[in-house]
């Protein structure tokens, strides 16, 4: 072995592989076109910078993670931009080429200061900076600060910073970002131009995950995407955390981000059980209700997380009873049970839903003992719905009639006698509505109601002639009411009966028929060629007789 051997140190260091950076960093706009639901805030930049008129402090507010330091870097792109070839002025669309873009978008542009006002509270701190401005830019065409969480400032370090930023040199622009814009003094507010980032909506959020998954060779379900969608709240970078665990999570199964599997991971529960759970509560069933909670408690939902859910629940049948858009994320069972329960409940008594449950939420939020909490939520809503309503109530007092006490197995009707005594036909549901009240009600049901089946408590009406959207649940709640029974009423594409005015002008055809065939009347046409029948009077069958 000859002594060169001793200084062979085999193959050169391999570079190790680039470390992996998550996805809220990897798709951070680099463009104003990538910002994503902030159209509004870009096009006022557009303008400011197509005109010459920038102003020299901009305040970016808004929720975290919709874009407001990524939008500060895009700003300071824009301003010191100098294109490809070296010669270009500020501009909304950064070539992204040229040594300044690349030098911001790299982080080591030294005319960029990026500083985080949490641990630069001082006055200090704000001291450094302003003798710093006073500097020229080194190779930029501006020095630009980039101040993020400034509510975090203290009141000495906003006084110091007052006089500079009202009148910087020339060379300096200040772009201060907050989360808390109420607590930034007004003296500073009124020294900057101020941009409000919106929440970004769920469906451009769904959509911008799918092109992210696509990207990273990943499949996902739209609902999946969805559901993250909405688990974001509005924030891009807390909807890509979460995808990114998604995705991590389908990796170890071996196959796509599917909606169960988001579900379980985010600790949401499923939307079908939320569905039983409300129609439970509807129906009065206490026992299977608390059984439903004690299930999705015992497969580690949260109680809170199933308070939200049927709280999202009611909002929906709001929604559908108003005819609202349907939420795409809704699958197509989700939209018919929504439906359904939007004719069978008025609108009171979904607000008063609405207000048991968030109170219950509220509660199971404060608890030392969530499902016991979540549990006593669940039977004051079931409970509670067997109350009448405060304005039936108030018109029981002022007529003076008794007022029936709660049923001992509650429902959202009121509670029902024991022999409840409901009309025998159509018409003679009709007749009782006309015997208190009537008013529109009435004459939609003379006029348009062609009944398809009539089961007392259950009416089925066609769609053939139209009706007012919310007839169904109006006549529901009327007749339930004056039955004291819970009605439901629903409408079908069948062509029905005729309608109540139909059979009354086909009975007066048939008796002007009748009247024109007796031998009295044919003998006075007769006389009197040109006579015509206006009305006539029918008299009782005694007085026939």
């Amino acid at each position: 072995m000859s002594d060169d051997s001793f200084l062979d140190l085999g193959e050169p260091p391999q570079p190790k592989d680039t470390a992996y950076r998550v996805l809220a960093r990897k798709y951070r706009p680099q463009n104003f076109d990538q910002l994503i639901g902030q159209d509004a805030m870009v096009q006022t930049l557009a303008n400011a910078i197509r005109r010459g008129r920038l102003a020299h402090a901009f305040l970016l507010t808004g929720v975290r993670g919709v874009g407001k330091t990524s939008t500060a870097r895009l700003i300071a792109k824009a301003l010191n931009c100098i294109g490809p070839d070296g010669q270009g002025g500020p501009t909304i669309d950064p070539c992204g080429v040229c040594e300044p873009c690349v030098s911001i978008a790299e982080g080591r542009n030294i005319d960029v200061i990026e500083m985080d006002a949490a641990s630069h509270t001082g006055v200090d701190d704000m001291r450094a900076v302003i003798d710093a401005a006073r500097l020229a830019a080194f190779g930029a065409r501006f020095k630009i600060y980039i101040i993020d969480e400034v509510h975090m400032l203290s009141k000495n370090a906003f006084n110091a910073l007052l006089k500079t930023l009202e009148e910087p040199p020339e060379h300096v622009k200040f772009l201060l970002a907050t989360t808390e814009v109420q607590k930034v003094p007004v003296t500073v507010l009124s020294r900057c131009q101020r941009f409000d980032l919106r929440r970004i909506p769920a469906d451009k959020l769904a959509a911008h995950f799918a092109k992210v998954a696509a990207l990273e060779g990943a499949e996902a379900e739209p609902e999946a995407l969805a559901l993250i969608a909405r688990a974001a709240d509005g924030s891009a970078r807390d909807g890509l955390s979460i995808l990114d665990q998604a995705i991590a999570h389908a990796g170890m199964e071996g196959g796509g981000v599917t909606a169960p599997a988001v579900r379980a991971m985010l600790g949401l529960s499923d939307r079908a059980a939320i569905r039983d759970l409300f129609g439970l509560l509807l129906d009065g069933d206490a026992p299977a209700a608390l059984a439903a909670l004690r299930g999705q408690y015992d497969l580690g939902v949260d109680p809170q997380a199933v308070l939200r859910g049927l709280l999202e629940t009611v909002h929906a049948v709001t929604l559908a009873k108003l005819g609202g858009e349907a939420d795409p994320s809704q699958s197509a069972d989700e939209r018919a049970a929504y439906a359904g329960w939007a004719t069978a409940l008025s609108f009171a008594a979904l607000h008063r839903l609405w207000q048991l449950m968030l109170k219950g939420h509220d509660e199971v939020a404060k608890a030392t003992l969530p499902i016991e909490a979540g549990e006593m939520a669940l039977l004051r809503v079931v409970h509670a719905s067997s109350l009448p309503d405060p304005g039936e109530l108030a018109r029981q007092i002022a007529s003076g009639a008794p007022i029936a006490a709660p049923s001992a197995a509650p429902s959202l009707a009121p509670a029902a006698p024991a022999a409840p005594t409901l009309p025998a036909s159509f018409e003679a549901m009709v007749a009782l509505i006309e015997r208190n009240g009537g008013g529109s009600l009435l004459s939609h049901l003379n006029a348009n109601a062609r009944p398809v089946r009539y089961d007392p408590p259950e009416l089925v009406l066609s769609t053939q002639r139209p009706l007012p959207a919310d007839l169904p649940a109006q006549l529901a709640a009327r007749l339930s009411e004056l039955t004291a029974t819970r009605w439901k009423v629903t409408t079908q594409d069948a062509e029905g009966e005729a309608t109540i005015a139909e059979r009354r002008k086909a009975a007066e055809e048939a008796d002007r028929a009748a009247i024109l065939a007796t031998p009295v009347v044919q003998a006075a046409f007769e006389a009197f060629p040109d006579a015509v029948l206006e009305n006539w009077t029918k008299e009782p069958k005694e007085a026939n007789a």
